[in-house]
C-alpha cells in the first residue's frame, strides 16, 4: 500500500482546521456557531424578563430590608401582629378547609349519573371567572346597606342584616367563606383527575373483601391520592400566602385594618396607619 505523500497530509490538515467564513460569530474563545447565536437571541428576552421581575423586585426588597430601623418600627405595629393572625386564619382554615371540601366533593362528581357533567360545569363556574371582578362583586353583596344578602334578609324576614363589612370578626371569616369559594373548584377538578386515574381493579378487589362506602375512601382512595394531596396543599398554601386580591377587593383591609394579611399589609396607604381606616373605597 502506498503512503501518502507529504504534501497530502498538509492538505488534509489544512482542510481540518479550515472554518466557514460565514455562519458564526468570532470570540475571544474561538468561533460561535450559528447555533448558539441564535440561542442567545432567544434566551435574552426571557433573562430580560426574569431580571426585571424576579432578579429587580428581589433585590429591592433586599434594600428596603437593610434598614434596621424599619423592623423596629414594624415590631412595634400592632396592626402587624393582628396581620400576621388573619394571614395564619387564612393558611390554617381556609387552605385545610378548601382542600377537604375538594376531596371529599370530587367524589360526587364520578357518580355515574346524566346530570353530574351539568352540575360539574356550573360549579367550576366561579373559579372560570376573573378573580378581580368577582371579589368585587362579593363586596358589593356583603354591603350592609343595599347589598343583596341584607337586602333579601329584610325582605324574607323583616329584620336587618349584619354588618359584613363593618364588624371584624364578620369581615375576616367573609373574605375565608369567598375565597374558598373561589379557589375550591380548581383543586376540585385536580383530585377528579386523580380519582379517575385510580384502577377500578382495586375498588374491586377492595368491594370483594368486604370494604364499602368509607373505608373504600380510607383504604383505597386516600392511600393513593395521599401525595397528590400534599402536593397541592403545599402549592396552594404557597399561593394563599401571596393572595393579595382578596382582602383588597373584598374588604380593603376593613374595618379598621383588621382583616389585612401580609400581602396587602406592606401595600396599604400609609395615610390610614395613624387612624386605622380603611384603606380601599370600592
Amino acid at each position: 500500500m502506498a503512503r501518502p505523500s507529504a504534501a497530502a497530509g498538509d492538505h488534509l490538515v489544512q482542510t481540518h482546521d479550515r472554518t466557514p467564513a460565514t455562519g458564526g460569530v468570532l470570540t475571544g474563545g474561538g468561533m460561535l456557531s450559528a447555533d448558539a447565536v441564535w440561542g442567545v437571541i432567544f434566551v435574552l428576552p426571557y433573562l430580560a424578563v426574569f431580571a426585571f421581575f424576579v432578579i429587580f423586585p428581589i433585590g429591592y426588597g433586599l434594600w428596603l430590608g437593610s434598614d434596621p430601623a424599619a423592623y423596629t418600627a414594624l415590631f412595634n405595629d400592632p396592626v402587624y401582629y393582628e396581620t400576621v393572625f388573619n394571614t395564619l386564619l387564612m393558611l390554617i382554615v381556609g387552605v385545610n378547609v378548601k382542600m377537604i371540601l375538594a376531596l371529599m366533593i370530587s367524589g360526587f362528581f364520578l357518580l355515574p349519573y346524566r346530570w353530574t357533567p351539568i352540575l360539574f360545569l356550573i360549579f367550576i363556574l366561579p373559579w372560570a371567572m376573573p378573580a378581580i371582578p368577582t371579589f368585587i362583586s362579593a363586596h358589593w353583596l356583603l354591603n350592609g346597606q343595599w347589598g343583596m344578602i341584607n337586602s333579601a334578609i329584610w325582605r324574607y324576614f323583616q329584620v336587618d342584616g349584619p354588618g359584613w363589612l363593618s364588624n371584624p370578626t364578620l369581615a375576616m371569616s367573609s373574605v375565608i367563606v369567598f375565597y374558598i369559594w373561589k379557589w375550591l373548584p380548581f383543586w376540585t377538578v385536580i383530585f377528579v383527575a386523580g380519582r379517575t386515574a385510580i384502577p377500578s381493579e382495586l375498588y374491586e378487589a377492595a368491594r370483594i373483601d368486604g370494604a364499602r362506602g368509607t373505608q373504600l375512601f380510607i383504604y383505597v382512595t386516600f392511600p393513593l391520592l395521599r401525595s397528590l394531596y400534599l402536593i397541592c396543599t403545599i402549592l396552594s398554601t404557597i399561593w394563599t400566602l401571596g393572595d393579595y386580591n382578596t382582602v383588597r377587593f373584598i374588604t380593603g383591609g376593613g374595618p379598621v385594618l383588621s382583616t389585612h394579611v401580609l400581602a396587602t399589609l406592606g401595600v396599604r396607604d400609609p395615610s390610614t396607619s395613624g387612624n386605622r381606616r380603611s384603606a380601599w373605597r370600592p
